[in-house]
């Protein structure tokens, strides 16, 4: 039931000429069914010195709160104002829109958290409504020493850099390069594609993955407002939102891109051949100059310096020889690429779970367990089988096959996650195997998690084409065999939970479903552009559920799988989204970047150049002339960390003022006090030293 809205003890304020309006918020029964937030109101409105209005309401983010809000403020003539609710990660762009729109500078509000840090923290009622009234009368304290900011404009550069060529990189490149915006597209590997390039078949469609991934390669190759770098890795990426440099290291393929036709007459006569352990997963072999693939974009070839003759004893040069468009050049070097452009998306991908890590599933000692993406290559028509699938000797088909799900994953010694794939690339791999052999096909499971469009439809098809489906993690698989039954076969080990029961069941196959993990090097590559990753490795979104796209760092955006494990419509999705998010920044030609910024008095500072160190956005520039360390303010993110560390209290936080902090304590101390009425009180001189910090609070005290 809604509250009718009133002010609490509406009163003017002869001695304090700031005028500060509290707003209370229920939110719903989150905070309301802990905290007393009616009695908040009440009190803060009779006993905070400066405050003309107090009020609560059921929903202050709604409409009608921002419009109570922004009448308030012209009506009680407000010059402050104090929103005790929810996080201000959340919803303090809200609050701030709504002061704006009542003539208020936005800066001039002070949101507190009385959601998460109270009322989600206890269930004790009085005692977290005196911890409302603290945080409430430390907000109202702090509030009246904020100063207007505004925030700042600048310009964005049209470029684009996608780093990243699968499936999500491609689609975010062609839709920023549909609209019309220069895209420089970054791929660690001799071709684009990703994972995706690998599959045979994609769920639950069944569509040909080559079929409908190969006219997107072929697009981008092609298209004029997309520079693509194969066989290329940032080396740095520095400056701020709207303007990044970014510099890239073009690996040396020995081939000239500019003259190579693509004929593949130098991969054919090229006398040495390796195990290929990235594109074939190490089912098939690849000579020492290749292309990863038939449909690869570039369709240039690359030498494999550690494998090629010539750059191990000095010899052959065969496919210099006979390259008829003298492509080859074993001179090349490392190129280093620096280019300009406004915004970054990382689309980077993952890795697959190293199944050798739980050796109790045979993997690298027990010839015929296969982990899923081998069995991808071998079903492929292109894969190194020519798409049968048999056993390592490369001539028997198996008669029984047995899929083991969440390798790696829902496991509290690997990854704790769910790897989101794996029960429907389970059951298309269980068709597979029936389709192309009539095996018999086991899948033992946790928990079948077909939840998206088609999904539970494709489970019910391979029910009824006869796949058999065991719940229970598998203990272990062996080649030890206790019967005649069990003889020359894979026994796998599982408790059957709905049987309740033990069982061992012999197959001639096991497929492990390994999980997928964040890239080898995610955290490596984050700090080179400046963003996070969580405990499991992957890089961490602004808000998981009203802003997974964008990152931390303005002008940073993520998608696809590098953000944490989803199918290839996800990933195509958030490669979409990522690229709209860029385009609505470069079409209105610049952005505003918050004015909450850190500024150093060059007057005072020593050039001691802690700062520098100590920041982790790299926005702090020592000027070698002045001796001086300066911000860029395009750059600085008002973490703070350099106002806090800086010996000489050179450096002032803008929003975060030591006038500011020293209130706010002040403030939550006054309940210790007994204070029944909480004064202004002095505050100590912004940019105070330490001593002088040490002694105010003392005095405080």
């Amino acid at each position: 039931m809604t509250r009718e809205v009133r002010p609490m003890a509406a009163k003017a304020c002869a001695n304090d000429k700031e005028r500060v309006g509290v707003y209370v918020c229920h939110c719903g029964s989150n905070i309301a069914a802990t905290a007393d937030v009616e009695e908040v109101a009440r009190w803060a409105g009779e006993n905070l010195e400066g405050v003309v209005v107090s009020r609560d309401y059921k929903f202050l983010c709604s409409s009608l709160g921002q419009a109570m809000i922004r009448d308030d403020v012209k009506e009680y003539g407000l010059t402050r104002v104090v929103v005790a609710a929810c996080s201000p990660h959340l919803h303090e762009k809200t609050f701030r829109r709504a002061c704006a729109n009542a003539g208020l500078n936005p800066f001039l509000l002070q949101m507190t958290n009385i959601r998460e840090h109270v009322s989600w923290v206890t269930k004790q009622k009085e005692a977290a409504t005196e911890k409302v009234k603290a945080l409430v009368a430390a907000a109202v304290k702090r509030v009246k020493y904020h100063q207007p900011l505004e925030p700042m404009r600048v310009p964005v550069n049209r470029h684009t850099l996608v780093l990243g060529g699968g499936i999500a990189g491609i689609q975010a490149a062609l839709e920023l390069g549909d609209a019309g915006y220069p895209v420089y597209l970054v791929e660690r590997e001799p071709s684009i594609g990703g994972h995706m390039a690998q599959y045979d078949k994609t769920f639950p469609t069944l569509d040909c993955a080559a079929c409908i991934l190969t006219p997107k390669m072929s697009e981008v190759g092609q298209h004029d407002n997309i520079r693509l770098l194969t066989y290329s890795e940032l080396e740095e990426l520095s400056g701020s939102i709207g303007n990044f440099r970014a510099r890239i290291r073009r690996k040396a393929r020995y081939v000239k891109e500019t003259t190579c036709n693509g004929c593949g007459l130098c991969t054919e006569k090229c006398p040495r051949k390796v195990v290929d352990d990235v594109f074939e997963a190490g089912m098939g072999y690849r000579k020492a100059i290749y292309t990863p693939f038939p449909q690869a974009v570039p369709k240039v070839p690359v030498i494999d310096t550690k494998s090629c003759t010539w750059f191990e004893r000095g010899k052959c040069r065969v496919c210099e020889k006979v390259c008829p468009t003298n492509a080859i050049d074993f001179e090349q070097k490392d190129e280093i690429l620096e280019v300009d452009v406004g915004n970054v998306i990382l689309a980077t991908g993952w890795d697959l779970f190293d199944c050798r890590r739980i050796p109790q599933y045979g993997y690298g000692r027990l010839a015929n367990v296969f982990t899923s993406l081998e069995f991808e290559r071998m079903c492929n028509a292109s894969g190194p089988t020519g798409g049968r699938i048999v056993l390592r000797d490369g001539v028997t088909e198996p008669r029984s096959v047995c899929i083991v799900h969440c390798v790696g994953s829902r496991d509290l010694r690997y990854n704790m996650y769910c790897s989101s794939i794996c029960c429907m690339l389970s059951l298309k791999l269980g068709h597979l195997v029936m389709e192309k052999t009539g095996a018999k096909v086991y899948a033992c499971y946790i928990d079948m998690r077909p939840n998206k469009k088609d999904y539970e439809e494709f489970y019910q098809r391979l029910l009824d084409e006869g796949m058999l489906f065991v719940r229970g993690k598998v203990a272990e698989v062996t080649d030890v065999a206790r019967s005649p039954q069990e003889e020359g076969k894979l026994i796998v080990q599982v408790e059957d939970t709905l049987l309740r029961k033990q069982r061992r069941i012999p197959v001639d196959m096991v497929v492990l479903m390994g999980a997928i993990e964040p890239r080898r090097d995610a955290r490596e590559t984050g700090l080179k552009v400046g963003i996070s990753c969580g405990m499991a490795g992957w890089f961490i979104e602004r808000h998981p559920k009203l802003d997974p796209i964008a990152t931390m760092t303005e002008g940073i955006f993520i998608a696809g799988a590098c953000q944490g494990p989803k199918d290839i419509p996800d990933a195509v999705g958030q490669g979409a989204a990522a690229a709209a998010r860029v385009q609505g920044m470069i079409s209105k030609g610049t952005v505003l970047i918050e004015p909450v910024v850190a500024t150093i008095d060059e007057d005072r500072c020593s050039g001691c150049r802690i700062c520098n160190n100590l920041c982790p956005f790299n926005a702090i520039e020592f000027l070698t002339e002045e001796k001086v360390s300066r911000v860029n303010v395009a750059l600085c993110k008002g973490c703070g960390t350099c106002v806090a560390a800086c010996p000489a209290g050179a450096i002032a936080g803008a929003h975060f003022s030591n006038d500011e902090v020293f209130a706010e304590i002040d403030g939550l101390l006054s309940d210790a006090r007994g204070d029944d009425r909480v004064p202004a009180g002095p505050a100590t001189p912004s940019g105070a030293g330490p001593a002088a910090r040490e002694e105010e609070l003392a005095a405080r005290q």
